[in-house]
């Protein structure tokens, strides 16, 4: 997909700071002289064309309530089930696979402490495999951002 000029402020201009508003697509083209649908048709190309993985807010969690990484080992001919599963659980927002014997990582966030460890119980007895807690002891670096160098790209 060649990108324009366009695409490229959109792109460059809401890694941060998407505008949080009753019409935020409409905030966001009125800042880059498109049209409210434009915005939207845009972000959905980039998005069908795998240039975004995602269009949406990003949380710091550790200030609005708990979260926490965790694993499973899920056996391989399984992993697609237990995949299902896990993205099915209330406050998954990230799994993904590893080449690990805990093979399948994900985010798991609640409001409160007791509300995600009720969650992570539940979906332990459902899943019936062994799970690996993890909790942020400390964040270094949660940020999505970066800057992007268009010229050096093909």
């Amino acid at each position: 997909m060649q990108l324009d000029a366009a695409d490229r402020q959109l792109i460059d201009s809401y890694q941060r700071g998407l505008p949080v508003c009753e019409r935020p697509y409409q905030a966001m083209a009125q800042t880059l002289g498109l049209t409210e649908d434009e915005v939207i048709e845009r972000l959905s190309a980039l998005k069908a064309q795998q240039v975004l993985s995602r269009i949406g807010p990003v949380f710091e969690h550790s200030q609005a309530g708990a979260s926490l990484l965790a694993a499973v080992a899920a056996p391989p001919e399984k992993m697609d089930r237990v995949a299902t599963q896990i993205n099915l659980a209330p406050g998954v927002n990230h799994n993904y696979a590893r080449e690990h014997t805990y093979n399948l990582w994900f985010v798991m966030t609640a409001p409160d402490e007791h509300t995600l460890d009720e969650r992570l119980d539940e979906l332990e007895r459902k899943l019936r495999l062994p799970m690996l807690r993890l909790p942020m002891i400390k964040g270094y670096h949660i940020d999505l951002g970066f800057p992007i160098d268009w010229e050096a790209l093909p």
